[in-house]
């Protein structure tokens, strides 16, 4: 089947230093786009990082410090990226909650302008996990081997569930076995900026999900305490979060 479309859409995948949005770098982009009218055009681009690739990441994707120290950097590379996506909406696999926040990072610290207003993304993953079976008899199949007998009754459910968060511990070293930290990892927020540390309340309006004002709503915060709206500014958060940021703070201003 192929794609309907009204505009190209572009599939990109990033290979990268790490998994830290804010502070790693690209080391390899592939982009391939297709249009609406069935033509297909590719690009892939090693580049520089100018940081040092970590062992354990080469380890993962092959490439070292030596492959790229030739290749140009990000900065150098940007406006060719951004000129072959700029008319594009945007598909890869865990897209939304990777590549497109690492590569909004590194756009806005090349000093191009990248958002995702009039575009649309499309994460594979995210269609992968909705249409595949995610139900309460497959994860005790997957986890525990075992067959639910009597599923949809509670104390059938029930066990299951328990037997299943203990296989889950087994099987995923890097889980703390700690209910506080479990409940963290387990629990989802629809986020204003791609690093979750702007996200919406029961209300729809941004609040802060980290530091002394954790919970509270932002704009309160840029009304009581200006100077942090500064503090973020100059400190290490990502360039995407202060963009939403500052984007807050002006449509505070013009509704004055």
């Amino acid at each position: 089947m192929e794609l309907k479309l009204n505009k190209p859409i572009c599939f990109f995948d990033l290979e990268t230093t790490g998994i830290d949005i804010g502070k790693d770098r690209i080391v390899e982009i592939s982009i391939f786009k297709v249009f609406p009218n069935g033509n297909k055009e590719s690009k892939t681009w090693l580049v520089n990082p100018t940081i040092p690739i970590p062992p354990q990441t080469t380890a993962v994707h092959g490439i070292t410090d030596e492959k790229v120290a030739n290749e140009p950097t990000f900065n150098e590379l940007a406006t060719q990226v951004y000129n072959m996506i700029k008319d594009s909406d945007l598909a890869g696999f865990n897209s939304d909650r990777f590549d497109i926040p690492l590569l909004a990072e590194e756009m806005l610290r090349a000093g191009v302008d990248f958002d995702m207003k009039n575009r649309v993304s499309i994460d594979v993953q995210t269609v992968f996990h909705k249409m595949e079976e995610r139900t309460l008899s497959a994860a005790h199949k997957f986890y525990c081997g075992k067959t639910l007998e009597n599923a949809h009754s509670a104390e059938a459910d029930t066990m299951a569930t328990y037997e299943i968060l203990k296989a889950q511990l087994d099987r995923y070293t890097e889980l703390e076995n700690d209910m506080k930290s479990l409940s963290e990892f387990t629990t989802r927020k629809k986020i204003a900026d791609f690093a979750g540390m702007i996200a919406f309340d029961k209300d729809d309006e941004e609040i802060f999900t980290f530091g002394k004002h954790k919970g509270v709503k932002v704009n309160k915060i840029l009304e009581t305490e200006p100077g942090y709206f500064s503090w973020i500014q100059n400190a290490d958060f990502p360039l995407y979060t202060k963009k939403v940021l500052t984007a807050i703070k002006l449509r505070k201003l013009n509704t004055k």
